[in-house]
């Protein structure tokens, strides 16, 4: 059987850290395939490329590791699982979710479903992607939570450097780092201002919150008043790679590394309880 994610535990003293990167991965299995018409190109370029990479070090650290070996084309694990509209699969009933659990359409618009899914088809991924993997994840979070007292999930990501364009062709340029709290909802201020801090040390310019204010990870499992403190980090991709060759930048790829190894540790000296 194929593996869908990987668990990778710590390799030496354990913290009560979690890193999550569930957009990473470009795998399908050829059932899969056989419904996906999008470029090869658009399923890189809407993947989170080299993120889990970026977080290597995090087992080293003393946190647990969970990354995503699936393209989030076949089953984002950042959305709800009921988050699925009748166009991508059939008896689907939620608003217009193009980039829903299962993605219908490419950021760039295009199709990358060939039709809708059936409802055993959707069952099929649920059951062999998305409920193991988040069964994982609350077993990780528990386990931790339990052992300290509370446990802290930073929930991995990158973005586009720049935002869609405007109706004038107009597009923003989006600060290096991106934490996302659910407007300081899902972690205690110590944790987002630590993400922060850490970003504007290492001259990264921070935006938090904007544009993207963390997502179903986020939202499900931060509740910082039981011990659970989740935070999204989106980071620009031009700190590492090259947007339009997809490929590493080699230099730039180990000082943004360095910045990922030093919130997950900074983040493991934390006391919460």
């Amino acid at each position: 059987m194929i593996a869908r994610f990987c668990v990778e535990e710590s390799t030496t003293t354990e913290t009560p850290v979690v890193v999550e990167v569930p957009h990473a991965g470009l795998g399908a299995t050829a059932e899969e395939l056989n419904t996906l018409v999008a470029p090869a190109g658009s399923l890189a370029r809407d993947a989170d490329l080299y993120v889990d990479e970026l977080y290597a070090d995090a087992p080293s650290l003393g946190a647990t590791l969970i990354y995503s070996t699936v393209s989030r084309y076949i089953c984002d694990l950042n959305r709800a699982p009921q988050d699925i509209d009748a166009l991508a699969v059939v008896g689907g009933r939620a608003p217009a979710a193009p980039h829903g659990l299962v993605w219908r359409s490419t950021t760039d618009g295009a199709p990358a479903l060939s039709r809708p899914l059936s409802a055993p088809e959707l069952e099929g991924r649920l059951e062999a992607i998305y409920r193991p993997y988040h069964d994982a994840l609350g077993r990780l979070l528990e386990r931790k939570r339990s052992r300290f007292g509370f446990v802290i999930l930073l929930c991995g990501h990158s973005m586009p450097s720049r935002g869609r364009p405007d109706a004038l062709g107009r597009a923003t340029e989006r600060a290096d780092v991106v934490p996302g709290s659910r407007g300081g909802t899902s972690a205690h201020q110590i944790v987002i201002d630590l993400a922060d801090q850490e970003a504007k040390r290492r001259g990264y310019s921070v935006s938090h919150d904007d544009p993207y204010r963390g997502g179903f990870s986020t939202a499900h499992y931060g509740r910082p008043a039981l011990g659970v403190h989740a935070l999204q980090i989106e980071l620009a991709r031009r700190l590492y790679m090259d947007e339009q060759t997809l490929a590493r930048k080699p230099n730039d790829f180990q000082r943004t590394r360095e910045f990922c190894r030093g919130v997950v540790e900074r983040l493991g000296e934390l006391r919460l309880s």
